[in-house]
This record gives structure tokens, sequence and C-alpha cells, in this order.
């Protein structure tokens, strides 16, 4: 707060020195303006003067002319001569004040701020080199060496700040100061200027002129009042403060509470930059509910570290550094490392947390119930819960919906649509539907996520993750992305033609979650292939839940926050059977919502592509069979007429032996007459016998 108040003085210091500047110029271009017309009327009297001494060739001795130009020289010489007066009031009444304020003031106040820079970098040296003070080799001389440093950086940093503050403040006097001082100047000297020629010229500005100078005496008198109290102030806070110079106060002068259930302060925090390297960071952290943040320096709120609900904390022996204590969840799996400043602050971060974990915090005197625990806190250990304890009572009634769900604001979460705006929640949201805030795993038929018509219902997923020897269904995708996302919950929803169906869905989730104070989330990996999205165990590589790719109809990233992304899933099952079904899902990423929907639409279209070259494959040998037919029968239809043909030709040779043979048997039966003729009975005998 102070910083930031700091930055406000800064920038209103910043805003009056460029008017200032500004003004300076044109009252400098009033005061070279008046000096010019002061020389130029003395040139022009001096010239007239020397009109009698001029000897033109055609001209004569005029007396007149030279009487009347001498009478003229007179009247402007008098003028210049007011002239230069007016000059010498403009450079003493309107130049000199603005200037001082300009080269003085103003100055100071940038030379005060670099001071003040410089001191505030010492002093956040010092305690750096504070910080690394070995704590298993005492070395007394570096320690009394580190110690003075910070004492010395930190009282010259509280010094300087003070100073600069006075001069801040009393740069707003001065500001009225710098403004009228110049104002009144330039008025009575063009007053005095005008008196030369008119006494009656000032009777109606006397009065306003004589308030103004009135008024600037109040001012300067009040200044000097309040710099005088601002400059015992500071003393005062000197000597007040000198105890706190030093890092590590008295704890017998500066006990340590330890029945707070807030906290805030500077803690450094441990980074891993390797596997046995480490680096430390100082950061300003606080709680907030059950929430403990942290805020940079420079940033306009607070991050979140960790939920430390029900989480453990202990103090811990951390490489060579002293005061570090080590916060670790309720779940064992994110832990982070502190280091404080000195023993109090160490005693009271840990009983503070300790208290936050058991939750006292909710409960109506927390001071009361805080102190009853004081023994445990003091011992700086707290039993943490076992995973199933928490997840177990952690877990909302599914059936059950918020009953303030649906009653805030229709409007979309950061959406500016004006169509939105104009809808119901009936219109998006289909009414009486739970939020499920929870992935039941592993995996089950029931659950509406699951796609019934894609060959696996019946097929039991494998606890270990294991496919059994069958070929996993991603192996042959082209496609194959892994994204690290938490679920957030899910709802049934009316509409899935619009981008506003999924943010009205995030506004409505997030608000559910807020209300009744669900801050968990289950991790998954999002693994986006071309044939489904699955969300996959990242400790088991259990599919805990699997979405068709075309079933999935629309997704959207959120408009602001691009670590919000969310998809509506239609299903041929719901509440209403033989019904579709639309399902919204939300789920948070680090920072890689565009990326996920980019890759769920690379996916549909790699689907859409492959669909349409699998239909195109399909026509293709649909076609090929037809011709292979068509070739068929062409060669059935050859082979019939060259049957046909061959047979044609056997019945024409048949036709032509039969011929043959009956002219042979008739030349033989003639020539077996005779013979038989001839031989007459034996003849026939022995025919008979060959034959």
């Amino acid at each position: 707060q102070t910083r930031s108040l700091l930055g406000v003085f800064e920038e209103d210091a910043a805003a009056i020195s460029n008017y200032i500047n500004q003004l300076f110029q044109a009252m400098h271009r009033i005061y070279d303006a008046q000096n010019e017309l002061s020389a130029a009327t003395h040139l022009t009297s001096k010239l007239l003067k020397e009109y009698e001494k001029q000897r033109f060739p055609l001209g004569g001795d005029d007396e007149v002319m030279t009487s009347t130009l001498q009478q003229f020289a007179k009247v402007i010489d008098e003028l210049s001569s007011c002239h230069a007066v007016l000059s010498t009031q403009l450079a003493d009444a309107m130049m000199f004040p603005i200037t001082q304020f300009k080269e003085r003031d103003l100055k100071e106040i940038l030379t005060l701020k670099e001071v003040f820079q410089i001191a505030s970098n010492d002093h956040d040296a010092a305690i750096t080199r504070y910080s690394r003070l070995s704590k298993r080799r005492e070395n007394e001389k570096i320690k009394a060496e580190v110690t003075e440093d910070v004492y010395t950086s930190r009282k010259k940093q509280h010094q300087t700040m003070m100073h600069y503050f006075c001069a801040l403040n009393t740069l707003q006097y001065k500001k009225k100061i710098s403004l009228l001082e110049p104002l009144l100047g330039y008025m009575q000297a063009q007053i005095s200027f005008f008196k030369m020629g008119s006494e009656n010229l000032t009777e109606q500005l006397e009065e306003f002129l004589t308030n103004i100078g009135t008024s600037v005496q109040n001012v300067r008198r009040e200044m000097d009042c309040e710099v005088e109290n601002m400059q015992q102030t500071i003393e005062d806070l000197e000597v007040a403060s000198d105890p706190l110079y030093l890092p590590d106060p008295d704890p017998t002068k500066f006990p340590a509470h330890r029945n707070l259930t807030r906290k805030a302060g500077y803690l450094n925090a441990r980074n891993k930059t390797g596997l046995v390297s480490s680096s430390w960071e100082r950061q300003f952290y606080f709680t907030q509910g059950g929430n403990l943040m942290s805020q940079a320096r420079g940033d306009v709120a607070g991050g979140l570290v960790m939920d430390i609900d029900n989480c453990s904390v202990m103090a811990v022996d951390c490489e060579d550094r002293r005061y570090c204590f080590q916060i670790t969840s309720f779940d064992g799996k994110k832990s982070s490392i502190l280091q404080a400043e000195s023993k109090k602050d160490y005693e009271e971060w840990i009983c503070t947390i300790n208290n936050i974990s058991k939750q006292i915090y909710l409960s109506e005197n927390p001071e009361e119930i805080a102190a009853r625990v004081n023994q445990s806190a003091l011992e700086a250990v707290t039993p943490s819960p076992s995973f199933q304890q928490r997840h177990e009572s952690m877990r909302p009634t599914v059936q059950s919906r918020p009953p303030a769900a649906r009653t805030s604001s229709t409007g979309s979460l950061g959406s500016d649509s004006a169509a939105l705006s104009a809808l119901s929640l009936d219109s998006l949201v289909a009414p009486d539907t739970p939020i499920q805030f929870d992935i039941i795993s592993p995996v089950s038929e029931d659950l509406p996520g699951q796609a019934k018509s894609s060959g696996q219902s019946g097929r039991r997923t494998n606890p270990f993750g294991e496919s059994g020897g069958s070929k996993p269904e991603t192996e042959d995708s082209i496609l194959h992305q892994l994204f690290i996302v938490r679920f957030l919950g899910s709802m049934e929803v009316k509409s899935d033609e619009s981008p506003d169906v999924v943010y009205e869905t995030m506004r409505q989730i997030l608000a559910a979650r807020a209300i009744h104070n669900v801050f968990r989330m289950t991790e998954s990996h999002l693994l986006v292939t071309c044939d489904c999205l699955k969300l996959i165990d990242p400790q088991t590589q259990v599919t805990r839940l699997r979405f068709p790719l075309p079933n999935v109809v629309l997704y959207a990233t959120h408009q602001e926050n691009k670590r919000l992304f969310g998809f509506v899933l239609r299903t041929s099952g719901g509440r209403v059977e033989s019904h579709q079904t639309s399902i919204c899902y939300i789920f948070e990423s680090n920072n890689e919502g565009e990326k996920i929907c980019d890759s769920v639409g690379l996916a549909k279209q790699i689907a859409f592509h492959a669909e349409l070259d699998r239909k195109a494959s399909e026509k293709q040998k649909e076609i090929d069979r037809v011709k292979e037919k068509q070739q068929k029968e062409l060669n059935k239809q050859k082979q019939i007429e060259k049957d046909l043909e061959e047979q044609s030709r056997l019945i024409a040779a048949s036709s032509r032996s039969n011929q043959s043979s009956a002219e042979g048997q008739f030349i033989v039966l003639s020539s077996s007459q005779s013979e038989d003729s001839d031989l007459g009975e034996n003849g026939k005998k022995k025919r008979e016998s060959e034959a």
C-alpha cells in the first residue's frame, strides 16, 4: 500500500513538473518579449534623437520636423524607461519564483527519489546477505558485519524514505505558491507599468491583488507549520523504530503471537533449478481463508500458492539456512519450503498455518480455539489426514445440484455477446441438472461420457493400464497429443450450437465451486487422437473417461482466461431414455486452452478427411468390382462364342467323315459282292470268319 501510494505521489510530482516546465516556457516568452519591446523602444528613441544629425542629399534643415521628432523621442524614451522598469519587475516578481521552484524544488524531488531508490536497493542487498548467513558455521565477525550492514541500510532507507515523503508532501504546498506568486508578480508589474501612465488604472485590481497576496502569505505560514510538524514526527519515528531496524529482534521484547489465523509478510521461497541445485526468491506472502497466496513486487494482485486446509507444516533443516519450514498439501503431492526473516516470524508463520490447516478460521471464535491447540502449534507439526478421508469428505453429492448455480446472472463469463444476454438460463441449461465436480475413476459404463456405440461397452478396462494383448486404438492414429488438465465439473445443457453455452457453463460451475468452497480439482492427462479424447490417470495410466471424437460437437476456450476450456459431448443416453442429450465438460489447463481447442479441431479435420478418403476408397473398390464383374461376363461371353465355333467345326467335320465312310462302305460292299460272286461260297465263309 505504501509503494502504491508513493507511486501516486510520484505520478503527481511528474505531472506538476511537466506543467511547470510548460508554464515556465510561456512566461519566459513574455519576459523575452518585454525585453525585446524595451530594447526596440529605446532604439526607436535613439534613432529619433539622431535625426538632426542626419545629412540627407535632397533634404534641407527642417527645424519643425526636428523639434517634433525630438518631442516624440522624449515621450518614447519615457516609454522605454517604463518598459525597462517592467522588464526588471517581471524578472524579479515573475521569473525568479518559478525558476527557483523549477531548479530547486523539483530537482530536489528527483534527487531524493534517486537516493531513496539507492537506499532501497542497498537494504534489499543487505537483507539478502543476512538471509545467507550460515547456521552451521557461526562466524561472529561476519555475522556482526552483516547485522551492522542491515542495521545501517535499513536505518538509511527509513530516514531517506521519510525525508522523501516530507518533500513530496511539501510539494503540494509549493505547487500552489509556484503558481500564484509568478502570476501575482506579473500582475503587479503590469499595474505598476500602467500606473506610470494612469493612477486610476489599478483601482479595480488593488483589492483582488491584495487578497491574493494575503492568501499567499497564509499558505506560506501553513507550509512552515506543517514542515515543523513533519520534522518532529520524523525525529520521533526514528527514536521509536530504532529496535525494529534489527532483522532479528529480541523475542523477549517482541514475543510471537501463536493464536493467529491470518498472517502476511516477506518470505524466501526455495525453487529447484536442477537435481541438487536450488535458488531462493523473496516474495510477499499472505493467507486468505484456507489459501496461501504470494505477490511479487509490481504485481496487481496475489496468486494462489497452495491450499493449506488439512495441510501439514513442520520445521525443517534446509541446506545452510535458518528459520526454514515446510508446508505439505493434504494429499502429499505438493510441498513448499519457505524461510522467515526472524525467529518471531518463523514461529508465527508455523502457528498460523497450523491453525488454518485445522480450519479454525471458520469458527466463531478462532483465537480461543487456536489457544487450545497452542501446544501442537509449539511442536510445529500438524497430522495430515489420509487422501481417502480427504477425498470422501470433500466429494460433493453428484445428484444434488447447488441451489445458487442457476439463480445468478445468465450472462456469459467475460463474454460481450449481445445474443447471450438476451437468452434465458433455461434456453442454455437443462432444468434441475446436477453439477458433477469430480471424475469417478476408473471409468464406468454408466457414465454419460462413455460412448456405448463405439464397440467398447462390453469390454472392461484393465485397472493396471494394460491392454490385455489387444492393440491400442490410438496406436494407428496420426494425431497423438497429450495435455495436463484439471477437471472443474460437468453439467447437462440444452443447446450445443453456440460457444456461449460453454461460457455459461464455465460461469455456473465456477460460481458453484466458489459458493460451496470446492477447491480440489482432479488432475488428468487429456489425450487427443483422431478417434477420441481420453482422460488418463497420470499415475496409473488408467483411462478415466473416453469421449468419441464424432460425439464432440462443440469446443471453445474462455475469451479472457485462456486456462479454461470446455467441450460439449452429444450422447444417446441420458435422463430420458432413447433421447440424445448434450453434456458440457469444463477443464482448467496450464494456459493451453487455445492449443487444446486447436488440437481437437485438427483431430476432427483429420478424421473428416480420413472419412472422405475411406468413402472414396470404398467407392473405387465398388467401381473396380463392377468392372471386374463386367470383364468376367465379357470373358464368359467370348468363351461361349468360342465353344459354339468349335462345336460348329466339329459338326462339320463329323458330317464330312460320315459321308466318306458311307462311300467307302459302298465301294467295299461292291468289291465284296464281286469277290463273293467270284469266290463263291468259300469266300463268304472266309469273310465271316474274319469278321
